[in-house]
């Protein structure tokens, strides 16, 4: 039986919320004291929205994760479509684990490939909080069932997706760990980069 999408629902799975180590407060104090240039640099590698990262950046000192984290929602929040729009070109599809086979892949492309022809950029969905094991089925389940909605309520799903990624890759950022939910393989907005994409 398929599901019925109602009007006024966005079609989108439950997302487990993320539970992660805090940085400990000496990484959080040098983001604190970085030059701007720094901060917005690595603002920019958890979302790509310049104007994200400078509200972020320019409310610094913070005193704790949880101002940081509330300070990154607010200004998610407010993004406008442009900022959205752009935030959304700096993403690509969610990384699979090592040793999803290849059928995985070839759904996961031709999923994405009806998606992106739908909205325009590409999938983005926040797996903190999934094991390996259980990130392909989230993403084909996500991306499938998203594919039902209209594209102001996409826009509406992404921009949250974007919300809960840039949190999240903020701890891990000052942890000083990678999030594998998506890859970053363009040049942060307003850099060059110096080297091909890996």
């Amino acid at each position: 039986m398929t599901p019925t999408h109602l009007p006024g629902r966005v079609a989108i799975p439950a997302l487990p919320e993320q539970t992660r180590t805090p940085p400990s407060p000496n990484l959080l104090d040098a983001f604190n004291t970085a030059s701007a240039e720094d901060a917005h640099h690595l603002l920019l590698s958890c979302l790509r929205s310049l104007r994200w990262a400078r509200r972020v950046a320019d409310h610094r000192p913070y005193p704790d994760l949880e101002s940081l984290q509330a300070a990154s929602d607010e200004a998610a929040y407010d993004l406008s479509p442009s900022d959205l729009s752009e935030a959304l070109a700096g993403e690509t599809l969610p990384t699979l684990p090592d040793g999803t086979y290849g059928a995985a892949h070839m759904a996961l492309d031709a999923a994405h490939a009806a998606y992106e022809a739908k909205f325009g950029h590409a999938f983005v969905i926040c797996l903190d909080g999934l094991s390996k094991g259980e990130a392909l089925d989230h993403v084909l389940a996500g991306i499938r069932s998203r594919l039902t909605n209209d594209p102001e309520e996409e826009r509406v799903v992404a921009a949250e997706e974007l919300r809960r990624l840039a949190k999240g890759r903020l701890v891990d950022v000052l942890r000083g760990a990678g999030n594998c939910a998506t890859s970053h393989n363009a040049p942060a907005p307003g850099t060059q980069q110096n080297h091909p994409p890996q």
